[in-house]
């Protein structure tokens, strides 16, 4: 039984002192780097910052994606640095194809999966600095680097920090930790150059853009763009040989959902949309470590002739060797998604991407 809106909300008031805690904390240490105090790199070329202020599931990965695909087309030499979530080692690594999700986390194996071929490093590290570091050391040739999820390691200075915020959950109605799922308070907007609310349908009309606008002004500078995105699903892909060799999913077969994301309601959204029938979801916790015990248990809810169908996030942990027996058989298909911005908003955000050695951009 889920929990009534008014448990949950009795639920956030008791945690509301823990929650001003934190946040003071917080904003002490944010405080110390605005003033100085604290001090910021800006990097050896410029730097662009893909995060957010709420824990998980405001489509990071995809995002930058956008911007590391424009800045190819741009004629750059990007590279991505995470801090590698999840993974089993520790301290600054270059991906490597001997790598894996294991070793480098799943987001950042993604990465390395999708442009490792067109000469995009890939580099995780917990502290962002020593990732440079790194990258500098291997790559001089970069003009660019990309952060991911770096909005709150201020050891490290954007030259653009693009904010993201969920259209179903934004910022400006959340609290802090434990209250909430806020890092930290709304006022962390003010350091945003873009604000990107994503997940939003493709006709969200202009008039409830200029509502969720009015909000993230409230805590935004007023020159900063808001800008919407949404989610461009493609066709699934076939991910093991028993789905490369079957025919591809049609609209009207039954399937199976299997996830280990933060939000899996959008691509549930997408497949009952596109006439799918899913007859069962396996939804395990972000960034899932999956066990020959979990597959069991997938396949225990799957019936021969249904497609079952993951996440390219989720594929990078599937495909475990430690997984390969039991995941055989079974006819798993990835759902790629992308990001379309919405209007004129991917011609503002080209706009604002740093060129080579290009200072703080200019908002206009």
């Amino acid at each position: 039984m889920r929990p009534s809106t008014k448990s949950k909300d009795l639920g956030t008031i008791l945690l509301l002192p823990l929650a001003w805690l934190y946040a003071a904390v917080l904003a002490v240490r944010n405080w110390l780097y605005d003033h100085g105090w604290k001090k910021s790199a800006p990097g050896w070329v410029p730097l662009i910052g893909v995060g957010n202020l709420r824990v998980g599931g405001t489509g990071k990965t995809p995002h930058v994606a956008w911007v590391v695909e424009e800045l190819l087309r741009q004629g750059q030499r990007p590279a991505i640095l995470s801090r590698g979530y999840g993974r089993q080692t520790q301290g600054p690594r270059l991906a490597a194809p001997t790598d894996s999700a294991a070793t480098v986390g799943d987001e950042p194996w993604q990465y390395y999966q999708q442009f490792a071929d067109l000469g995009v490093p890939v580099a995780v590290a917990e502290n962002r600095q020593l990732g440079l570091d790194l990258l500098h050391q291997y790559h001089p040739e970069l003009t660019t680097v990309v952060l991911d999820d770096a909005y709150q390691h201020r050891r490290v200075r954007p030259a653009l920090n693009i904010l993201l915020t969920e259209l179903a959950r934004p910022f400006y109605h959340d609290h802090v930790l434990p209250a909430g799922r806020l890092r930290e308070t709304r006022a962390g907007a003010a350091r945003a150059d873009v604000v990107i609310v994503t997940k939003c349908p493709p006709d969200l009309s202009p008039e409830e853009q200029a509502q969720v606008t009015a909000q993230v002004r409230r805590y935004a500078r007023p020159e900063v763009p808001v800008l919407f995105s949404a989610y461009d699903y493609a066709a699934p892909r076939p991910l093991t040989a028993v789905a490369v060799a079957a025919s591809p999913p049609q609209a009207g077969q039954s399937a199976l959902l299997l996830t280990g994301i933060a939000q899996p309601g959008p691509l549930r959204e997408h497949f009952l949309a596109a006439g799918f029938q899913l007859a069962a979801e396996v939804v395990f916790p972000d960034h899932h470590a999956f066990s020959p015990a979990d597959l069991a248990a997938v396949r225990a809810r799957w019936q021969a002739g249904q497609p079952i169908f993951t996440t390219e996030k989720d594929a990078t942990r599937l495909l475990a060797p430690a997984l390969a027996d039991a995941l055989a058989g079974l006819p798993v298909y990835t759902i790629p998604v992308r990001v379309a911005l919405l209007g004129t908003g991917a011609a503002q955000l080209r706009q604002l991407l740093p060129g080579p050695g290009a200072a703080r951009p200019v908002i206009l």
